[in-house]
């Protein structure tokens, strides 16, 4: 919901999650950077699925206590 609320449609959840979830370039669109609500780690397509995530978050220094990644990265 940040993100469709970011872009002004807060309805559009779901087509992000969708969009993300068809993303064929995971290391350069970096979808793994958006997470459920608070702090849940929600379906990855890249091989290795939601392990290949956690790493790559842990790599970018996330903590499971953060709630949002999108205002920093923005």
């Amino acid at each position: 919901g940040e993100i469709a609320r970011a872009i002004g449609d807060a309805s559009a959840a779901r087509a992000v999650g969708q969009a993300l979830g068809r993303n064929p370039f995971a290391i350069v669109v970096p979808c793994h950077r958006v997470v459920g609500a608070n702090a849940k780690l929600v379906g990855f397509s890249a091989n290795g699925g939601i392990a290949t995530k956690l790493r790559m978050l842990m790599i970018e220094g996330w903590r499971a206590e953060e709630q949002s990644l999108f205002e920093e990265l923005a």
